[in-house]
């Protein structure tokens, strides 16, 4: 894939705003029924993270993946993990070609700029590395060779949560390389027989979406969202709430400070969606959930109550305290 080595003049908020509402209404056409994971999946993709997708099958993760990237003018690839899944077949490798008698690289699936990592807890912990090195350095080490990764690189991998019998589940130190851990969850009724009308009305299974953005574009979208304000009280609310899981009595190691700042990242992503240019109290809440929920390690005797990071971060949205969203409000009126 090309690099993007121009970026255009990073717009302002309002026309990010009206551009991701364009993308989220095309995404939409073909995606029912996710609303809340398609924003937040777009605010992380904003804040240049990655997103997990850890729910059970059939309920259109894939298509949410390959929607958006068809959207957002993306080079899209899909790697289906599987127990016999080797490095190489993530990164490329180098292969001998006989017309010039030299060993030529052939470039991998990570190559790409938006790459769906299907079932990645279905293959070894050794290809699991190198995706989660590509995530957190943008770049691949292949025969002692490094290649930096092109802009924008985003990750989006499912997992399914119950079943486990030949997966190699994903420690907690390597769920922290996601920036959000989120589920679409059952459609209502209404919307499940949508998703069959639709079906039905296009007469074939394949979907197929114009791009409203190029890539070059999207990389702006995200310089935008630098300019975003975030008041000092806003970021103590951040500190203060990663703070909190470590000392849950529930918790046996708890969020670190990329944790907090995930708030902050995330947060400033959601703010802009909504047309603002600074961060309420609001959209830290809204966050917190996938933002912390999969970055606790829980204490082994809280197994056997059934206690779950995400109600422990629940439970703490309740306790700590924010500052005030009319004073924020105020300052910038």
């Amino acid at each position: 894939m090309p690099e993007v080595t121009e970026i255009p003049e990073p717009p302002d908020v309002p026309a990010i705003a009206a551009v991701v509402a364009e993308v989220s209404a095309s995404v939409e056409s073909v995606v029912v029924g996710a609303g809340r994971s398609l924003r937040l999946t777009m605010a992380a993709l904003l804040a240049g993270g990655h997103v997990l997708l850890e729910d059970v099958p059939g309920l259109g993760k894939t298509l949410l993946a390959s929607s958006l990237a068809q959207s957002l003018g993306l080079d899209f690839r899909r790697l289906q993990c599987t127990p016999d899944l080797l490095p190489a077949d993530v990164t490329g490798s180098y292969l001998y070609d006989p017309t010039s008698r030299e060993f030529a690289f052939r470039p991998g699936p990570i190559f790409t700029g938006l790459l769906l990592a299907d079932e990645i807890n279905r293959t070894p912990p050794k290809t699991q590395s190198v995706l989660l090195e590509a995530m957190q350095e943008r770049q691949v080490t292949i025969e002692g060779t490094t290649m930096r990764l092109a802009r924008p690189f985003h990750v989006l991998a499912t997992a399914n949560p119950v079943e486990y019998e030949g997966t190699y589940p994903l420690p907690e130190a390597q769920l922290d390389r996601f920036l959000l851990r989120l589920d679409i969850g059952y459609p209502a009724a209404d919307e499940e027989a949508e998703v069959l009308r639709r079906r039905l009305a296009r007469r074939r299974e394949e979907t197929s979406l114009s791009p409203v953005i190029d890539a070059g574009e999207f990389t702006a979208l995200q310089a935008g969202i630098e300019t975003v304000d975030v008041d000092p009280d806003v970021v103590r609310y951040c500190v203060d709430l990663a703070s909190a899981t470590r000392s849950h009595p529930a918790v046996e190691v708890g969020a670190s400070p990329r944790g907090a700042l995930a708030l902050v990242l995330v947060g400033r992503a959601l703010a802009v969606l909504d047309g603002r240019s600074f961060v309420l109290p609001e959209d830290v809440k809204e966050c917190a959930v996938p933002a912390l929920a999969h970055r606790l390690t829980l204490r082994p005797e809280t197994w056997t109550t059934g206690v779950t990071g995400v109600e422990v971060v629940t439970e703490l949205l309740g306790k700590v305290a924010g500052p005030a969203t009319g004073r924020l409000r105020a300052n910038r009126s």
